[in-house]
């Protein structure tokens, strides 16, 4: 059964990549593949722009499916292949293919890459990707891409390969799902487009939600990261992808197959972090950026302002490298120069260390404008590596922005692509956190499929299409981030602040009380504050109050003589929130067992020094019948019945006065615990954001440590390897800074200048040297003025002789900081040279004292040599005889058909003949007949190296 027929109008388009050695991939594969396996097929291969195709033809023949050139707006469909034509890129976009003629140069193009992007972006888990035989970097983002919207990706075996450059390029960037042959491909793919589509199928019925929390609980145990908050269709996905890869049908055997191979947990959690990312990715958000939200950011700030960015899920570091240059060309063409904090952190260790290396492959070359990448990228054999001056911009970290306190008081934060992957609940955690990230007008920076949900009250929308948010800070931000939920926030320890209390300043009590009793005669007083403790006592109040049993107090209240206490609260109460004064209240106080009547007045005094208003409280005794009785009338017909009704209605009004009062008294007390706990809940507040802060500073040197410590360690892996080069090259090395002091140097270059190591930082014209001869410092200067190298031979005292060379000292962005010399030990050489023309010499005099002609040949038959004797016998000149051909010196008298005869086919077959004799016309001596001797002298290879050529008169001879 078959994926079209399993899901009826719903088909994956397989995008093939292929270069050099594709052609015989591409048989391999489609003599494997079923012709109604219900997929599409689309291949991308570099061709050459000028010629056409015949790749339809010939793949024609592998498959009984169509097989038809692509042309422009052409719509996909299932069992069939469609191939790119010549001299055009194309991508899809609503299932139809989109032609257009390249506008990079050739060689520069990256025409697999680009399909296989927008193919992800258009289909999204049923794109397929696979990479087939090339040479080069071409395909490897796109398989990024596919993995990244939850597709499958698929890479030749580099061995199977006839070239390897672009499966090896796939495999080592981790994007490959499954490596096989171009024939075994077949069956692993239908494997999982079958899967794909029981998924579909089964969606309806119930999801092993407790199988997929374990695998989430293993996950959690074996990395401390929790996953739980993450959109289960794209752990789904994850896994299955995993499942497949092991040929792993259920779940649930796939989560006991993890628990016993705690190396697979790993590699679920690092299929879980793929990201993906690119330079500069929806150019126009960054136009934005750079013309529209930067300038408005950075409108106000004094030069010296230090500019707090945060790139959330960084990944790989594109879009971290992308902002650091936008910053870099907003400030040359602005003229003013920030200091720049630029974090940038993931989840993912590895990616980090991709980030710090800043090294991509030449696929960048499609993000990145060509100025760009003239201007701030190095150009390596592996790609494109990031200038110095743009890396140290950046400083990456390792970061779980759901667990790890977020950086604070920032400019700008950028958290693109990371929360479409988390579930609702936890994007609502995380956007109250950025805002409390943020500076008061702060940007956020969130990608077209990201939105800041239902915190309107946090953000003010700058750009709706390329979503910038500026954040509006008020007294409910802090709160926010607190009830977000976050661990960071949560995790704070509960540490309750310490109760801030506020001392009045010492207030002279004693005269403000005298001065308001003499106004009102001077009863025993006692003052107190608005909630009734007793701040100075005036008089003997022993009638009216006593120390309450338990706990001792200062309440008057507390302290009051019953039924004193209901009026006080009642009337302190009236004070307190009226301002009201309470004048001659009497009140039948029990004192002693015996009944009498008290009058308390109650009067409250503003401004005193301390800067609160008190109350000053009299007591006064009344002589007479208590307030319970009243005097009885003449008339005897009163009753005394109708007295002791009236007095308990009397009784009865002041009792429900007093209750009334003392609910509004419970009121107001509630009101103001509730208050003093809000004032105590934004103490605490600001106390965590305090906290905060400081772990974020901590978190933050933290980071900038580990960075530190992990240029130290790049740097002492890079000195140690330095060393060992210089230490076992035996030539001599000194390294001279501008003002050619010694900055390194080898032991080999102590036999010429007699160093020691803490000659290191001295000028090499204070080093004495054992060369004769040549100033090699004037020669050093002129190096360092024309950039010119130099080279000489030098001799040292001890008869050792070197070659010199004195060369700029270039860095890697090729500036100039001094000169290398080297010295290289020639002696051997210039001793063979001069054995060499030793022999030479004793050769020439041999030859010279000779007494017949002699000529030396070469194995072309040139006059190497000639002896005095032929020069004298034959008449003739060194300059018209040396360098020669023998047939060509004088009039060609030397061009004897014998003569050839025996130079070309006897000398070479017998090496040598005697006595040859020859009659020739010589036009200095007339006819004569020679005799000739000739011996071929071989190299150890057998070549010919000499001729030696002896000649007399044949009469002579004779």
């Amino acid at each position: 059964m078959h994926a079209d027929r399993l899901c009826p109008g719903n088909f994956s388009i397989v995008g093939m990549g292929a270069s050099a050695g594709g052609l015989e991939a591409f048989e391999q594969f489609f003599r494997r593949m079923p012709a109604d396996s219900g997929m599409a097929f689309v291949l991308i291969q570099h061709l050459d722009p000028n010629h056409a195709s015949l790749l339809t033809e010939i793949l024609q023949r592998a498959t009984t499916m169509p097989v038809i050139e692509a042309t422009d707006q052409l719509i996909v469909a299932p069992d069939r292949v469609h191939i790119i034509p010549p001299n055009r890129d194309m991508a899809i976009f609503h299932g139809a293919l989109q032609l257009s003629v390249p506008d990079q140069p050739r060689g520069m193009r990256m025409p697999i890459d680009a399909f296989l992007r927008s193919l992800a972006e258009d289909q999204g888990e049923k794109a397929v990707g696979i990479i087939l035989s090339g040479t080069g970097t071409d395909g490897t983002l796109g398989l990024r891409a596919i993995l990244g919207a939850g597709g499958i990706s698929l890479v030749q075996e580099p061995a199977s390969a006839r070239y390897d450059g672009m499966p090896a390029s796939a495999i080592r960037a981790g994007y490959a799902t499954a490596v096989l042959a171009a024939d075994a491909m077949p069956h692993a793919l239908l494997a999982g487009i079958r899967r794909i589509a029981r998924r579909q199928e089964d969606r309806p019925a119930a999801a092993p939600v407790g199988t997929m929390s374990r695998i989430l609980m293993l996950l959690r145990t074996a990395t401390g990261h929790d996953f739980s908050l993450y959109k289960k269709s794209t752990i789904g996905r994850r896994i299955e992808r995993r499942m497949a890869q092991h040929d792993i049908e259920d779940m649930e055997i796939y989560a006991r197959y993890a628990k016993e191979n705690p190396a697979e947990i790993q590699t679920l959690f690092k299929e879980l972090l793929i990201n993906v990312t690119s330079f500069f990715r929806d150019p126009e958000a960054f136009v934005a950026l750079k013309r529209e939200i930067l300038p408005r950011l950075l409108r106000d700030k004094p030069d010296a302002y230090v500019l707090r960015i945060w790139v959330a899920g960084c990944a790989t570091g594109e879009e971290a490298y992308s902002i650091a240059i936008l910053l870099r060309e907003l400030m040359d063409e602005s003229k003013r120069e920030f200091k720049v904090q630029l974090y940038a952190t993931d989840l993912d260790d590895d990616a980090i260390v991709v980030a710090r290396a800043g090294l991509y492959p030449p696929n960048i070359a499609q993000d990145v404008q060509p100025d760009r990448l003239q201007r701030f990228f190095l150009k390596d054999d592996a790609g494109y590596r990031v200038r110095k001056e743009i890396r140290e911009m950046v400083v990456f970290a390792v970061q779980n922005v759901i667990k790890d306190p977020p950086f604070t008081r920032l400019d700008l934060l950028c958290c693109r692509n990371l929360m479409i992957y988390l579930e609702p609940e936890l994007q609502n955690r995380l956007i109250p956190a950025f805002h409390y990230a943020l500076k008061p007008g702060g940007i956020l920076f969130l990608s077209p499929s990201e939105s800041i949900g239902n915190h309107t009250g946090l953000f003010t929308a700058q750009d709706r299409k390329w979503k910038f948010y500026r954040a509006t800070h008020s007294v409910a931000s802090a709160r926010a981030v607190l009830a977000s939920g976050l661990s960071w926030a949560a995790d704070s320890g509960g540490k309750a602040p310490e109760e801030v209390m506020k001392k009045a300043r010492e207030t002279n009590f004693a005269e403000l009380t005298r001065r308001v009793l003499l106004q009102s005669y001077a009863p025993a007083s006692v003052v107190t504050d608005l909630k009734g403790n007793i701040l100075y006592v005036y008089g003997d109040t022993g009638k009216f109050l006593r120390p309450a049993p338990g706990r001792a107090t200062l309440n008057v209240v507390e302290m009051a003589r019953e039924p004193l206490p209901l009026e006080l609260r009642a009337a302190i109460f009236h004070a307190a929130s009226q301002g009201g004064v309470t004048l001659g209240r009497e009140v039948a106080v029990t004192t002693d067992g015996e009944v009498e009547t008290v009058s308390f007045s109650l009067r409250p005094v503003p401004d005193t020094d301390a800067g609160e208003a008190v109350l000053v409280i009299s007591f006064q005794e009344m002589s007479g019948a208590a307030p319970g009785t009243r005097k009885r009338s003449k008339r005897e017909s009163t009753s005394l019945a109708n007295e002791r009704i009236e007095a308990l209605e009397r009784e009865l009004t002041y009792t429900r006065e007093n209750l009334q009062a003392t609910i509004e008294e419970q009121q107001a007390s509630n009101e103001e615990m509730q208050s003093t706990n809000e004032e105590l809940q934004s103490s605490n507040e600001e106390l965590e954001t305090s906290r905060e802060e400081l772990q974020s500073i901590n978190e933050e040197l933290v980071t900038v440590n580990a960075e530190l410590q992990a240029k130290i360690q790049q740097l002492a892996g890079m000195q140690n390897d330095m060393k060992n080069l210089l230490d076992n090259v035996s030539v001599g090395t000194i390294f001279l800074n501008e003002q050619l002091v010694i900055r390194r140097f080898t032991r080999e270059a102590a036999r010429v200048y007699r160093l020691i190591g803490s000659d290191v930082g001295r000028p090499l014209s204070d080093i004495k040297s054992d060369l004769e001869g040549e100033d090699l410092l004037a020669r050093a200067q002129t190096v360092l003025d024309s950039l010119i190298p130099y080279e000489c031979e030098l001799r040292t005292v001890s008869g050792v002789w070197y070659l010199a060379r004195i060369m700029p000292y270039r860095t890697v962005d090729n500036v100039i900081e001094g000169v290398v010399l080297t010295f290289t030990d020639i002696s051997k050489r210039v001793e063979a040279e001069a054995a060499v023309q030793t022999s030479r010499d004793l050769a020439e005099g041999v030859v010279d004292t000779v007494r017949e002609p002699l000529l030396v040949l070469d194995g072309a038959l040139k006059i190497v040599s000639a002896s005095r004797s032929f020069y004298r016998n034959f008449r003739v000149a060194p300059e018209d005889t040396l360098g020669r051909p023998l047939y060509d010196v004088g009039n060609r008298q030397w061009d004897i058909p014998e003569l050839r005869e025996l130079l070309e086919t006897i000398l070479p077959r017998d090496r040598s003949f005697e006595g040859y004799v020859v009659e020739q016309v010589f036009p200095a001596i007339g006819r004569r007949r020679i005799s000739l001797d000739a011996r071929r002298i071989a190299g150890r290879s057998g070549d010919t190296q000499l001729i030696l050529l002896a000649m007399q008169d044949a009469e002579m001879s004779a």
